[in-house]
């Protein structure tokens, strides 16, 4: 997970946090029911448990990521109409 992480923080030139609890979709939906049933009063006192497990800054040249961004470009390219065959219902 930490190369998809770090690969993200390059390509896009932002700094990427990944929390400490994987499965952020449970997660919050667990707020949100902690929420409703007044665990906590608001959205913001709710993300407040939030942890960060580790940090991720860009640290790619920025000819490297022109090269990969070009690649990446040409192969969208290339699939586009990959599948020929007629869409039937």
């Amino acid at each position: 997970m930490d190369i998809l992480c770090q690969l993200q923080a390059d390509l896009l030139g932002v700094t990427v946090r990944r929390p400490a609890v994987k499965d952020t979709t449970a997660l919050g939906a667990a707020y949100l029911a902690g929420i409703a049933i007044g665990v906590w009063a608001t959205p913001a006192e709710a993300a407040a448990s939030w942890t960060e497990e580790a940090e991720f800054t860009p640290s790619m040249a920025s000819e490297e990521i022109s090269m990969r961004r070009a690649t990446w470009s040409r192969a969208v390219e290339r699939s586009l109409d990959w599948d020929r065959s007629p869409i039937t219902d």
